[in-house]
């Protein structure tokens, strides 16, 4: 019989790549709504602007977290970015992020943030080009 332990640790790697993929393709289509205005939402915004940036960062950013390449170093670039459009966007209408509109922009930090200790699971181009190295993944 088959070490219950092995296949838990195999299934919980997969969820991490789906979880990955997900969050990747979610943050990326933030960045081409404040961009592109697509999916439409609020108008394009200008690239010279704090939000322009932002936006490079979620479209770029979420390209790299869906194919798993540089994942540490991405998710730990947006985990910044996310914590920071918390607190100049968010933490200033109230204490609670339920309260300030702020929910978002604390899960996707604290998602970005296990990535970067748990690195990007399965099916990712950091496994494939770094296998046995440190760096990447």
């Amino acid at each position: 019989m088959a070490n219950p332990g092995n296949f838990c640790a195999a299934l919980s790697n997969c969820f991490l790549a789906v979880l990955r993929i997900v969050i990747g393709i979610m943050f990326f289509e933030h960045g081409t709504q404040k961009l592109f205005n697509y999916p439409a939402g609020f108008g394009a915004v200008p690239l010279h602007s704090l939000m322009g940036l932002a936006s490079v960062l979620e479209i770029i950013g979420g390209a790299l977290i869906v194919v798993g390449l540089f994942t540490r170093p991405v998710a730990f670039i947006l985990c910044g970015e996310m914590a920071v459009a918390y607190f100049k966007q968010h933490a200033g209408h109230g204490l609670w992020p339920i309260q300030n509109g702020g929910e978002l922009a604390v899960l996707y930090c604290f998602v970005f943030l296990y990535f970067v200790a748990a690195g990007p699971g399965g099916l990712s181009l950091d496994r494939l080009l770094f296998r046995g190295k440190k760096s990447g993944g």
